[in-house]
């Protein structure tokens, strides 16, 4: 959320920053909305004084005036009216409010659309292959891996089954990870739920934005997490956290659920895109001065598990019109993928800013007795699968059809 003082003080200067990112923003109504709600505040503060004052004097005379209980009970009912407009003129302030974006970072390259990112550099040679590379689909099923049919009877489309040793591989690929970030990264893992409260999808920023790609349970009023970003971002909600402590850094392996609405008719073969994927989370709390350097240390411990199992990949800068909701700067990391001719995402890593902290309240103090700030929230894929599967199976393959194992994963896939 967007700190309603920016707004106040320049309205004009947060409509051109929100503006890069594409749209347009209720920005008038809200300074409109604002300073009623503010007037409503300050006339019920002085109507209740007022209301005080009366009932003082009526407790100090013997003889009760009628007139005067008359224009107290009076003034009561007008106090609760305006006190129920006055939340009326709130709740839509503060829906409109969640509604808006975060302000992009000024160095994030300017642009429209996913065709205006920059790709600031590229790590390893793609191969070159002596024969045609197959993609990950037609590898999976010939190997007998992954199984799309018995996905789709079992779940329906975008729904897939690792069977063998695609399963171990996945299961491979995500200890390894977790290991390399806890034990050489200093990460601390977390197993958070998978199921959250409404709140928590507040706090993070998934809602109300996008209700519609999110998985819910209407009885039990649960919703299914879209990634681990979410629990991890309400860990510490409405805590005041010590400096002392921060930079905080988590690492969360979880299944994520998405009703991938928006890429509809997108990547319909293979695993690129599905309901339900695994994903290993990074995720940092640290202060504002600290934040633009966190980022770019978390990109590097994303690229380390790229450059471990040795799959050329790029990184790229998003421009203002691709950043995401609560983003203010992100970098993706894309590796080649040789069967499909393209490069795929499987990591973005970004920098919120005070954004997530300010809907979740959650704070730091820099010493004792000192004013909470907000912290600077950072979150980045570390890595995602199962774009990585799609990654290792197209890079490795052989031509007889058989997947090389990377080197850093045998110890954890029992090929006997």
């Amino acid at each position: 959320m967007l700190d309603i003082n920016l707004i106040r003080q320049d309205k004009e200067a947060v409509r051109h920053e929100l503006e890069k990112r594409g749209g347009i923003f209720p920005l008038d109504e809200i300074v409109t909305l604002d300073s009623r709600y503010r007037d409503m505040l300050h006339q019920v503060e002085q109507l209740r004084a007022q209301h005080n004052e009366a009932s003082k004097q009526l407790g100090k005379t013997r003889e009760k005036s009628p007139q005067l209980i008359i224009d107290m009970r009076q003034m009561g009912e007008k106090i609760s009216s305006l006190q129920q407009e006055t939340r009326k003129v709130k709740t839509r302030l503060d829906s409109l409010l969640l509604e808006l974006p975060n302000i992009p970072d000024p160095s994030v390259p300017p642009g429209e659309d996913a065709g205006d990112n920059v790709v600031l550099r590229t790590w390893g040679e793609p191969r070159k292959f002596s024969f045609a590379p197959l993609p990950h689909w037609e590898l999976g099923e010939k190997l007998g891996i992954i199984d799309f049919q018995r996905g789709v009877k079992l779940s329906g489309s975008r729904f897939y089954v690792l069977k063998g040793l695609g399963a171990q591989l996945q299961r491979a690929l995500i200890s390894f990870m977790l290991d390399l970030h806890t034990r050489e990264h200093g990460y601390q893992e977390i197993y958070p739920p998978f199921m959250v409260k409404e709140e928590c999808l507040l706090g993070s920023g998934n809602l109300p934005k996008f209700g519609d790609n999110l998985y819910h349970d209407v009885e039990e009023d649960f919703w299914l997490i879209p990634t681990a970003e979410v629990p991890l971002t309400n860990l510490h909600r409405d805590e005041i956290l010590d400096k002392s402590i921060l930079p905080i850094n988590y690492v969360a392996h979880s299944a994520c659920f998405r009703r991938e609405k928006m890429a509809a008719g997108k990547d319909t073969r293979g695993i690129k895109r599905g309901h339900q994927f695994d994903k290993v989370e990074l995720y940092k709390l640290t202060t504002p001065e600290n934040s633009a350097a966190e980022l770019e240390k978390l990109l590097t411990d994303a690229e380390d598990v790229c450059r471990r199992l040795d799959i050329p990949y790029r990184i790229v800068a998003l421009c203002t019109g691709d950043l995401g909701f609560a983003s203010c700067k992100t970098y993706d990391i894309e590796m080649w993928a040789p069967g499909c001719a393209e490069w795929r995402e499987v990591s973005s890593c970004s920098n919120c800013g005070d954004f997530q902290a300010r809907r979740s309240n959650l704070r730091y103090r820099s010493e004792r007795g000192a004013r909470p700030q907000l912290v600077h929230t950072l979150n980045g894929s570390g890595l995602a699968l199962p774009r990585v599967m799609i990654a290792l199976l197209e890079n490795y393959q052989q031509a007889d059809g058989t997947i090389l194992i990377p080197q850093v994963l045998s110890p954890y896939i029992n090929t006997s």
